[in-house]
């Protein structure tokens, strides 16, 4: 099974209001496992950088122009990403960017339920806690010290790293019938029929009820029968 971990920085949170994406980094993962592939690409926005956003990223204007736009990169993106799932910590806001600039390019969307979005499984596992990236990878001891500032494919290399802790480590949701994995959207219906099925009912038969009186009938002063 494929998997693509994915994250960008842009210049902003609307791609609306004409925010564009300025870098975008996946991290290939074969059977939840890294395969030391991945793609990263620093892409000029083709306008200017806000300060609140450049404080993220660290990302100028003047530092992206030299880079290609979005037009140019966009098949090598798309080639890479090819038709695996998409792994994303908050991922309606990368999908929403991501969507934006390649309908722009006349390609078709990437539907939303092609994403796994480990923010809302962090919300679900751990009701109440802090959900950052930051706090994740604290909450599992994953190292991110060299996390100054926000940085697609240093982001998305510690996101790959919290997923794995998230769907329950390397060897996650094995069917043991069939041996197949299964995904985590599947292993949380399951979660849910397993906590709605209503208990089964243990009545004894005639013949389990008699063979249990002859039993009784041969010990002295049983206790069963006792007031």
């Amino acid at each position: 099974m494929r998997e693509i971990v994915l994250d960008t920085e842009t210049t902003g949170l609307d791609p609306k209001a004409g925010h564009r994406i300025v870098e975008i980094a996946c991290v290939e993962l074969d059977n939840h496992l890294p395969t030391g592939r991945t793609y990263q690409q620093y892409i000029n926005p083709e306008r200017d950088m806000p300060e609140e956003a450049f404080k993220v990223h660290g990302l100028s204007a003047d530092f992206l122009a030299g880079y290609p736009k979005f037009a140019e990169i966009c098949d090598a993106f798309l080639e890479f990403i090819g038709d695996a799932r998409l792994v994303i910590h908050n991922a309606e806001f990368d999908m929403r960017f991501i969507n934006a600039e390649i309908s722009a390019l006349g390609h078709a969307v990437l539907p939303s339920d092609r994403a796994v979005d480990t923010l809302m499984i962090a919300r679900r596992k751990f009701p109440g806690a802090q959900a950052s990236l930051d706090a994740l990878c604290r909450r599992f001891g994953i190292d991110n010290t060299h996390r100054d500032l926000h940085g697609a494919l240093v982001d998305a290399d510690l996101l790959a790293g919290v997923y794995l802790e998230l769907i329950g480590g390397r060897e996650p949701g094995l069917l043991l019938a069939a041996g197949e994995q299964i995904s985590v959207a599947e292993s949380q219906q399951l979660e849910e029929v397993r906590q709605k099925r209503p208990p089964r009912p243990h009545l004894l038969s005639e013949a389990e009820l008699a063979a249990h009186a002859a039993m009784i009938a041969k010990i002295k002063d049983p206790i069963w029968l006792r007031e």
